[in-house]
């Protein structure tokens, strides 16, 4: 049998938000991210903290549950152009009424 070519922090990232660990000061019934979510209106916020700690996950997390396109970036590979690239997606998206999440990791590094 062959093993899955998929990383396995992959293959064990939560798929819904109820299995995301920690962040409950967010994440609890009716605290301020939760709402958001549940509202399908995620506001602009920066996460930040050690590799591994679920930022990424958190961000696919919310993208899937407000039904948005997430663009994920990688401010390592992307330059100004990337950006508004996909700024002018998101716009063209909002005009529809269809909401993007633009995803930016190691934004630091801009």
């Amino acid at each position: 049998m062959m093993m899955s070519l998929v990383p396995l922090a992959t293959r064990m990232r939560p798929q819904q938000l109820s299995e995301f660990l920690g962040q409950s000061h967010l994440l609890a019934p009716n605290q301020p991210l939760t709402l958001a979510i549940e509202h399908g209106k995620p506001h602009s916020m920066v996460f930040w903290g050690p590799p591994g700690t679920g930022k990424t996950t958190l961000a696919e997390l919310i993208a899937t549950n407000t039904q948005a396109e997430m663009i994920p970036l990688s401010a390592v590979l992307s330059g100004v152009k990337d950006i508004r690239d996909a700024i002018a997606i998101a716009e063209q998206r909002a005009h529809d009424n269809q909401p993007t999440i633009l995803f930016v990791d190691e934004i630091h590094r801009f």
